[in-house]
């Protein structure tokens, strides 16, 4: 018998988990945490509810931390095998997992500050860099459409979902005795208007597939709507003479804007001096976009190629990496004619917040926020018409221009993934959904539902029956 245990990302989008059991094997799929508020982020430092020592192997479908934050803390707790992935995700985690170990480490020595003058006991971060090194030795890379026995009797083959670099739909192929099924897992698909990457696969055949619903409930505004706001508010800002801040997600999101500077700046219509990424980390990841050029859609790696160096910044010559504090701080000095991205994405920590502070209360500056933004953050609040915003220490005017594109989401939108799981059709699967609210996921499932697929909601420590 070989059946699946749902562990996460049931009563939400986050903190993916999902246990595959055979008589002879135990895979884990994804091991991400969860984010949110405090209380839900409290789950990541829980024993997970299984033998971790009785994995024969983990599979990560994609580099983000709601399916893989949690790797560390679970090499840390025992397991040592090893840790199935697409070559350009083993090299994005090698970035964000050190990263988010040092905001771990940085957030406890905080809280142990406090804990020590209060007489109380010090806690552990949830993992550090130290447990991250040894969890990267278990990495294990594959190429695209390479079929790989991951543990007796289970097979992987990682499909381009066009979501991230290196983004997979997971394709399980799992054996017993004279019978074999198929496990098919979404992972997170992609938009299939987004910049630089590929169309996510169509698959046809599966027995059970895996499916997010983040966008289930809504469709994204058409990319080309997005682009003309895009290069108006370019414009205006170039008129006007301010800077325009833009805080971007250093995964994914930061290259996409690039690219589309790159493009205006191609077309004679970016009229900036200059273009400052402050970040780190998105700098290192932008770096390992330069080396993955050759899963990128041929129409975005062509024009990058055609130019100087063939990278993204001989396609956009203003660009100008800041790296350290310092070069940092030198920003601050600039007024205007220069575009700033910098993290986080939604203003809840960074760099982001210094350019803020030093911009957000002249009147010609702009900010263009372009991705998502949680309730209860400052992205959020300059979304909702803030008229004032906190930050390090001090409370800021909002006069500056607050521009909202809603259409470059890295995900799909209702009708793609629709879309995207008809083509198991004739394979008549059990589709189960999962990554979504529950408004999210009901209108998924009906649509799913009247075109005739046979749709579920996964719920949380749901077992089902594969073979």
């Amino acid at each position: 018998m070989a059946q699946l245990t749902f562990y996460g990302s049931t009563d939400g989008v986050t903190g993916s988990q999902y246990l595959l059991e055979t008589k002879r094997a135990r895979v884990l799929l994804e091991c991400g945490l969860f984010q949110g508020v405090k209380e839900d982020e409290k789950v990541n430092r829980d024993p997970f509810p299984y033998d971790i020592k009785s994995l024969d192997a983990v599979v990560l479908s994609h580099a983000h931390l709601d399916h893989t934050g949690r790797v560390p803390k679970l090499v840390s707790d025992g397991y040592n095998g090893p840790i199935y992935m697409t070559r350009a995700t083993s090299e994005l985690l090698d970035i964000m997992l050190n990263d988010a170990a040092f905001l771990s480490m940085r957030d406890a020595e905080w809280e142990n500050k406090r804990r020590r003058r209060a007489g109380k006991d010090e806690i552990e971060p949830l993992y550090t860099t130290s447990d991250v090194e040894s969890a990267l030795s278990l990495f294990v890379g594959i190429p695209y459409a390479t079929r790989r026995e991951v543990a007796d009797g289970i097979t992987v083959t990682f499909h381009d979902a066009g979501h991230i670099l290196g983004s997979a739909i997971v394709e399980l192929d799992i054996t017993e005795g004279k019978h074999t099924r198929k496990l098919v897992f979404s992972g997170d698909l992609g938009n299939s208007y987004s910049a630089l990457l590929r169309d996510p696969v169509n698959l046809h055949q599966a027995d059970l597939v895996l499916l997010e619903s983040t966008y289930g409930d809504r469709n994204h505004k058409p990319l080309q709507e997005t682009l003309d706001e895009f290069r108006d508010v370019m414009r205006q800002a170039a008129q006007s003479g301010g800077n325009v801040l833009i805080p971007a997600f250093a995964v994914g999101r930061t290259q996409e804007i690039i690219f589309h500077l790159g493009e205006l700046y191609q077309k004679g219509e970016l009229n900036h001096q200059v273009v400052f990424l402050d970040s780190p980390m998105a700098i290192a990841t932008t770096e390992v976009y330069h080396r993955y050029q050759h899963v990128f859609n041929e129409e975005h790696g062509k024009a990058i190629r055609q130019t100087r160096t063939g990278t993204l910044h001989s396609y956009l010559p203003v660009l100008r990496y800041s790296r350290t504090t310092e070069e940092s701080m030198a920003i601050n000095m600039i007024s205007d004619g220069a575009i700033i991205i910098a993290g986080s994405g939604m203003c809840d920590g960074g760099r982001i917040r210094h350019h803020l502070k030093h911009n957000l209360w002249r009147r010609n500056a702009h900010v263009m926020i372009v991705g998502y933004q949680v309730h209860g953050t400052p992205g959020r609040a300059l979304v909702d018409g803030a008229k004032t915003l906190r930050i390090v220490g001090e409370d800021i005017a909002v006069n500056a221009k607050i521009h909202t594109l809603g259409g470059f989401s890295a995900h799909a939108g209702q009708q793609q993934l629709i879309d995207w799981a008809v083509n198991f059709k004739n394979a008549n699967p059990a589709i189960y959904l999962i990554h979504g609210e529950d408004e999210a996921k009901g209108k998924l499932l009906q649509k799913l539902q009247e075109a005739g697929m046979n749709a579920k909601i996964a719920r949380t420590k749901e077992t089902v029956t594969i073979l």
